[in-house]
């Protein structure tokens, strides 16, 4: 992202923000580059140091907008809180490309529709804390709710997330709690390191059931949408 020196300046904490997701801030005076603003190295600035943000670092939803409109990067945005999308794995892929194959085959024909990342959703936790996330894969129940610039901004009815090393704890807290809260209905988080499934169900801003599904069940079953399984041994081939 290239930016005048005088932005910079006026606006100093709103790109240090961005800095900390890890876009290349160039700043350029009189059409040319003079300077870069840079995150530190990950053993500088820890990744535990987000529980510490004070206000005035909260990310606002009209400043995400502003970064992932000038960024070739992939971000979310959680609780004020700008996270960088690192590539996926092979078995991360894998993953979601069986799921994806047998979820777009159960509901064909049907009302809803299966889609994967990168796809934004939109989904507004409180008044003052409007997030966005790219969940590998989502099933939309609402398809009147994409606006007119594509954007969907209705509320998944099922979301799927693979975990990856590097996002484990976020899939597996803080969009557990996201989820939750915004009333998706279920909640599928797969484990490709312990091929395994966990499935969640949610209602009135409650879990009202979770199941685990391991090689020995075979299978892994929506609650939800009564008859839709995904083979274990196919999920977790790669």
């Amino acid at each position: 992202m290239r930016v005048a020196s005088t932005e910079v300046q006026n606006n100093f904490g709103k790109y240090l923000k961005f800095a900390e997701a890890n876009e290349e801030i160039i700043v350029t005076k009189n059409g040319r580059d003079i300077a870069r603003l840079v995150a530190c190295p990950p053993e500088i600035a820890r990744e535990s140091a987000e529980e510490y943000r004070t206000r005035g670092d909260w990310v606002t939803y009209e400043e995400f907008l502003e970064l992932v409109e000038s960024s070739e990067q992939r971000f979310e945005l959680i609780d004020g809180v700008v996270y960088n999308l690192a590539s996926p794995t092979y078995k991360h892929q894998h993953a979601v490309q069986e799921l994806l194959g047998t979820f777009y085959i159960w509901f064909k024909g049907k009302p809803c529709i299966a889609l994967t990342s990168p796809f934004d959703v939109t989904l507004d936790k409180s008044t003052f804390n409007r997030c966005v996330v790219q969940p590998d894969l989502i099933v939309v129940c609402d398809r009147e709710n994409v606006n007119e610039k594509g954007r969907y901004m209705g509320i998944p009815t099922l979301v799927v997330e693979v975990l990856s090393p590097s996002t484990r704890s976020k899939d597996m807290l803080k969009k557990l709690d996201l989820y939750l809260q915004c009333g998706v209905k279920e909640y599928w988080v797969v484990d490709p390191a312990q091929e395994l499934i966990n499935v969640y169900s949610f209602q009135d801003g409650d879990i009202s059931d979770m199941k685990t599904f391991t090689s020995h069940h075979r299978t892994a079953e929506s609650s939800y949408f009564e008859g839709l399984k995904a083979s274990l041994e196919d999920v977790f081939a790669g």
